[in-house]
């Protein structure tokens, strides 16, 4: 594969208030929503995503996520349809599949894996539109795969470690482009959970 085959964002502008799922364990609402003093934010290394996952982009393009989308429109200032548009751009990916084991990184398009391990390159607050902010934890590819990405940022709402529930995943070969990218944010929860699980879930928060 070539190194650019894999596409997608990750980590969602966290100034979207209609975007709705599971906070991260630990994570209070005001830091959910984007609301944090600099001093609450801490390092975080890869194991807090550790684990097997899988895009949500399949279940929203199939139709799985209609009820999530029908109770978005119930509250927010889309349509259901303007809904399903919006976070078209915002899933999608052609990664249907992440696997984290330690600090290797196994990522899956059409079933075939390219793999790479990684190492911390820090972390980035950003601030949007709105005021609010989100934390970007950075890794870098040491060895691996040229079809791997060079740069993962994830952003799951929390800013200190914690045990990821879900996250969305930016990730190229251009760190800064990356950090600037905040409409395609591929987002990714634990392959054992079903699209009626994930529904469930989204529909909780």
């Amino acid at each position: 594969m070539a190194a650019t085959v894999l596409t997608g964002g990750t980590a969602e502008a966290a100034s979207d208030k209609s975007h709705s799922h599971a906070h991260a364990s630990g994570t209070s609402d005001d830091v959910y929503r984007g609301y944090f003093e600099d001093s609450q934010v801490k390092a975080r290394t890869l194991s807090d995503w550790g684990g097997d996952w899988q895009s949500v982009y399949p279940y929203l393009l199939d139709g799985s996520l209609a009820p999530v989308l029908a109770q978005k429109a119930e509250t927010g200032d889309k349509t259901a349809e303007e809904y399903r548009a919006y976070y078209e751009t915002g899933y999608k990916t052609n990664v249907e599949r992440i696997v984290i084991d330690g600090n290797i990184l196994t990522f899956y398009q059409d079933g075939n894996p390219a793999q790479a391990h990684y190492v911390s390159d820090s972390h980035e607050t950003l601030t949007y539109p709105k005021g609010n902010r989100g934390v970007r934890y950075i890794f870098k590819k040491t060895t691996g795969d040229d079809a791997a990405p060079m740069f993962i940022q994830f952003s799951d709402h929390a800013i200190a470690p914690t045990k990821a529930g879900h996250f969305h995943l930016y990730f190229g070969d251009d760190r800064a482009a990356l950090l600037e990218e905040l409409t395609n944010w591929p987002t990714y929860y634990p392959s054992d959970m079903t699209a009626d699980d994930i529904v469930g879930e989204m529909l909780a928060h």
